[in-house]
């Protein structure tokens, strides 16, 4: 068909596009004058493709068409007019010429919401439906037979600027050419519009926008976030009365306090209050809203919570390279803002004349010159003269900026040579918090036994609070709507702060948990961030002491990762795993830990909402060295096995299986190694074992190698509590340990090396008792014969296997294992399934 596009903006530009791709001709655009220099886009892709264009500045004089106009218009012979959007009054003449009529988009279900404003109005009312509708034009208001609607759900927080890019600009391009292709087949409706439920409201403008106090919360928090960004709901407030603009509002407020400096509103059911989370506004029904920005009457726009503070701090000093960035991004600012010869500091973006849609081309530009920096269009109305745009990009390009600020009461000690500055408090929504009554505990460094300082306790109000900020964050915030791309960015820039840090970060696990330096340094920290980079997405070694996740909290808050992502709640299982599991809103649980606690999680994630979980539990991994292996290699892996991290580790090795034949001098060589071990200060680089993790796990220790004695293994070595301060348990050998035993069976959990001896030759036998188990987590083989090793790798029931090496895994290997010792994979492809869900769509088009 040969078709003219009335309209104009983005939405305009992308319709006539498609109409092209479709095979239609576009005979004429009829877009808007140039505005400040600047052409409408819908104007300037269409001359690009040598299609004619007319910008009328009016169509008719005194209510009749003007003939100049007419004529030009009638020597295309359109047969069908298109008005995508279209902010000029077109007369009759030019909407019944063509041969089809014309057509014309609404963004709203017709017959509601007639008129100009009709996002805002969706949004006003409270409708839990919106969408948008395409009618035949007529001489009446929105009042034109339908062609076609297309609704959508209406989210709490929804504004005009979500609504529209979530739904009514994608899927009403797909409709403006849906209309079309109906059109040219034939078969397009002319469905009359019903009059029951018809509504008509008038364009909202700023002098309408002031907010009335006196209604429920509800219907406050939908006037403001139905005049977000334009034309924005207003107040006057303070003394002496100032103009404010709210917006991003919410009605999502659980876990929020209202505590903080009050801010007297004329007319209010009560003040507002400035809170670190924003203002907290209150219905005549006592219910709260939470805003999260404002602005001022001077056009300058703040977070809420700053609103009481003092001037912005002093300008950040720029760099070499921040000055060759700050030039590149000036530059994209002269390109989008054409008429304005020099861009200076001073220059204010919209009054300089930028529309929303330069607001998009700028975040995509700066996002592309600063490698896929976080960036929103929020951030443009927040810093609108270069100078502080600037200051803002810097800011975040250090991972310092102002809403990634965050008030931290440190625990300082100095260790290792360096001064440690280590969060204590709760991390729930981006900021450390005390938890619910300013509950605590002690974390005990178990080198010495003393107390390294007071950890918050959390609380089951502590959890409801992270749980809600999190499906927030998930549902409302950053984390949800930005790219794949720049999430994986924000976690590659988590993992070089980690790098950073790493000697911090392993300074304060050997202060918390008792590990070696030097091992936490390479392994705990450090696969911590090969995970990291790995995925840029998730780590699964951060589950330790409080302490170092903590560390890690305020880490992921100088990444720049959305607040509320990420929460670290220090707490006891039984409290707080249990309210987790029992949540409705929580979705997936991981654990890792006992067998026992496994299964009530299970049930529990059961009855609460089938959520679903993954499971790292208890192992009693068997290790099997045959006569023919590499013994010098297998004396040393086998040390590792077991004594790796003070034997804290879930994958150790709890019983070797050694061939007959070289059993005595295997345990000769291991007892002469551990005599050899030095046992210390987990920071002292020369230390080969570290204390116990605390004092029960050393007193269980003990116990078990009591009932080891006392069932009649050999204790060939250790078995005690070493006699100095702190935590500090012997590395033990058993030997002649038989099937039977409790060790045989049961984990330790710590630096107890459990070895049976096997007739040599009987590879079966021997793996009948190595898999005469309930756990199979991990297990090893050494042997120098590889169909022996393929044999007995495939007959080994355990989620991993080694083969002439152990504890020797891979960010990119899946992890996890068999029978109780859980389901579920971390590492590896295979561990995002578990944290992903799979849809299925079916539709016909």
């Amino acid at each position: 068909m040969k078709i003219a596009v009335i309209g104009q903006s983005l939405f305009g530009q992308e319709v006539y596009g498609h109409l092209r791709k479709e095979g239609h001709e576009v005979v004429g655009v009829f877009t808007v004058p140039d505005k400040d220099g600047k052409a409408d886009p819908l104007g300037l892709e269409a001359e690009k493709d040598g299609v004619p264009v007319f910008k009328f500045s009016r169509w008719r004089a005194k209510g009749q068409a003007l003939p100049e106009v007419v004529a030009k218009y009638q020597a295309l012979g359109a047969e069908l007019n298109v008005l995508p959007f279209c902010s000029q009054f077109i007369p009759m003449e030019i909407i019944n010429a063509p041969r089809h009529g014309s057509i014309i988009y609404h963004p709203s279900l017709l017959p509601r919401h007639r008129g100009a404003s009709a996002i805002n109005w969706t949004l006003i009312h409270g409708d839990k439906k919106g969408g948008f509708s395409i009618f035949w034009a007529d001489d009446g208001l929105d009042t034109g037979d339908l062609l076609l609607q297309k609704e959508c759900e209406v989210l709490p927080d929804d504004t005009v600027s979500t609504l529209y890019n979530r739904f009514l600009f994608p899927e009403g391009i797909k409709g403006m050419v849906q209309a079309v292709r109906l059109i040219a087949e034939g078969k397009a409706p002319r469905l009359p519009q019903p009059e029951e439920g018809a509504t008509y409201e008038g364009i909202q403008k700023k002098e309408t926008a002031k907010i009335d106090w006196d209604q429920p919360a509800e219907a406050i928090h939908n006037w403001i976030r139905g005049n977000d960004k334009v034309p924005g709901a207003w107040t006057e407030a303070c003394e002496p009365l100032q103009k404010l603009t709210f917006f991003n509002s919410t009605l999502n407020t659980s876990g929020l306090v209202p505590e903080g400096d009050a801010l007297p509103i004329p007319g209010a059911h009560r003040p507002g209050v400035v809170t670190k989370a924003g203002l907290i506004l209150f219905g005549n029904d006592d219910k709260m809203l939470l805003v999260k920005n404002i602005q001022l009457e001077d056009g300058k726009m703040i977070l809420a919570s700053n609103f009481f503070k003092g001037a912005a701090s002093s300008a950040l000093e720029l760099t070499e390279a921040e000055l060759v960035t700050a030039e590149a991004v000036r530059s994209a600012w002269q390109r989008i803002l054409p008429n304005v010869l020099e861009v200076e500091d001073s220059t204010d973006f919209f009054k300089s004349g930028a529309a929303s849609v330069d607001v998009v081309r700028l975040v995509e530009e700066v996002k592309e010159l600063c490698d896929g920096l976080e960036l929103e269009n929020e951030d443009v109305y927040m810093a609108t003269t270069f100078g502080d745009f600037i200051q803002l990009l810097v800011r975040k390009l250090r991972g310092d900026d102002e809403e990634g600020e965050c008030s931290i009461d440190y625990v300082e000690m100095a260790v290792n040579k360096r001064t440690l500055h280590m969060p204590h408090q709760l991390f729930i929504g981006g900021a450390f918090v005390d938890a619910e009554g300013a509950k605590t505990f002690e974390t005990i460094n178990p080198t010495d036994g003393s107390v390294i300082c007071q950890v918050s306790l959390a609380q089951v109000t502590d959890v409801d609070k992270a749980v809600a900020t999190a499906k927030d964050a998930f549902e409302n915030g950053r984390w949800g709507k930005i790219s794949a791309r720049d999430r994986g960015r924000l976690l590659y820039r988590l993992a070089d702060l980690m790098e950073q840090h790493q000697e911090e970060l392993a300074t304060i696990e050997a202060l918390d948990a008792g590990a070696v330096y030097t091992l936490a340094l390479k392994t705990h920290v450090g696969m911590s961030i090969q995970t990291f980079r790995y995925f840029a997405g998730w780590c699964d070694k951060i589950q330790v002491t409080p302490l170092t996740a903590l560390k890690f909290a305020e880490l992921t808050l100088k990444a720049g990762i959305p607040k509320g992502v990420v929460n670290v709640l220090p707490g006891s299982g039984s409290l707080i795993g249990q309210r987790l599991s029992d949540h409705p809103d929580v979705r997936k649980i991981g654990f890792t830990g006992s067998t026992e606690v496994g299964k009530h999680i299970m049930k529990s994630c059961a009855i609460s909402n089938v959520k679903k979980v993954s499971l790292e539990l208890g192992g009693k991994s068997p290790l099997i060295i045959f006569a023919d292996c590499d013994l010098n290699k297998a004396v040393q892996m086998g040390m590792s096995s077991v004594f790796f991290n003070k034997g804290e580790n879930c994958i150790a090795a709890g019983r070797l299986f050694v061939e007959d034949s070289i059993h005595d001098e295997f345990v000769r060589r291991v007892v002469q190694e551990v005599r050899k071990m030095k046992v210390g200060n987990p920071l002292d680089r020369d230390t080969d074992h570290g204390p116990q993790n605390h004092h029960a796990h050393l007193m269980k220790l003990m116990e078990y190698c009591q009932c080891g004695v006392k069932e009649g293994a050999t204790l060939v070595c250790g078995g005690n509590q070493i006699p100095r301060p702190g935590f500090f348990f012997e590395p033990t050998v058993f030997t002649d340990v038989e099937d039977h035993m409790f060790i045989a069976k049961e984990e330790s959990f710590g630096p107890v090396m459990i070895i049976s001896r096997f007739a040599d030759g009987d590879v079966d036998a021997v793996l009948s008792r190595a898999n005469a188990t309930e756990f199979g987590l991990a297990s090893g083989v050494f042997t120098r014969d590889i169909n022996k090793a393929l044999y007995v790798s495939d007959k080994l029931q355990a989620g991993t296997v080694f083969v002439n090496t152990y504890n020797k895994t891979d960010v990119a290997a899946p992890f996890g294992g068999f029978k109780q010792s859980g389901f579920g994979k971390d590492l590896g492809e295979a561990a995002l399934n578990e944290y992903l869900r799979v849809k299925t769509v079916t539709f016909e088009y």
